[in-house]
């Protein structure tokens, strides 16, 4: 154990620095936050749900929730059941496996509904693009309101997606 502090004081810390442009990025953040808010004026409920990705736009989706993006601060948050959204956040492109439950679970949300497609594959299809196995694009089985596109899209974008999609209900 004294071996393993040793190493730990000499080696010090070894987190990178944050982004040259973290500044910018914080303000642009905070505006997004502060116009939800306004538009709102209460909590956006959101159900993620993968259609079929390879989890890299979950691992963005991910990030909003941690303290540098504080999404929960903002008021919105993420549901588990599709009876309690306002807001389906669907990534990946459809597989024909998911269809059906992509399907029900549109169904399931109440009105108004509110759909962002994340990532090329939702959006286009991307490199899966329509096959046996893939319905592509997300808006081939249920209507789309915002398409965020990137391979995966920053945490900053899927962002202002959401709020494009709750200024577009409001407007």
């Amino acid at each position: 154990m004294l071996k393993l502090m040793r190493q730990i004081v000499r080696a010090g810390v070894l987190s990178e620095p944050p982004p040259a442009d973290a500044a910018a990025l914080t303000a642009a953040a905070t505006q997004i936050h502060a116009d939800i808010l306004a538009i709102l004026g209460q909590a956006l409920a959101i159900r993620q749900v993968d259609a079929g990705s390879c989890n890299g736009c979950e691992l963005e989706i991910h990030a909003l929730n941690n303290p540098y993006y504080n999404l929960e601060g903002c008021g919105i948050r993420f549901v588990a059941s599709p009876r309690h959204a306002d807001l389906l956040l669907v990534t990946g492109p459809v597989t024909r496996n998911m269809e059906l439950a992509l399907r029900r679970t549109y169904d399931a949300t109440p009105e108004p509904k509110l759909v962002v497609a994340v990532g090329d594959c939702g959006c286009t299809g991307g490199i899966f693009g329509e096959s046996y196995a893939s319905c592509g694009r997300v808006s081939h089985v249920i209507p789309v309101d915002v398409a965020v596109p990137g391979c995966p899209p920053q945490p900053l974008d899927i962002l202002r997606g959401i709020l494009l999609a709750v200024q577009r209900v409001r407007s």
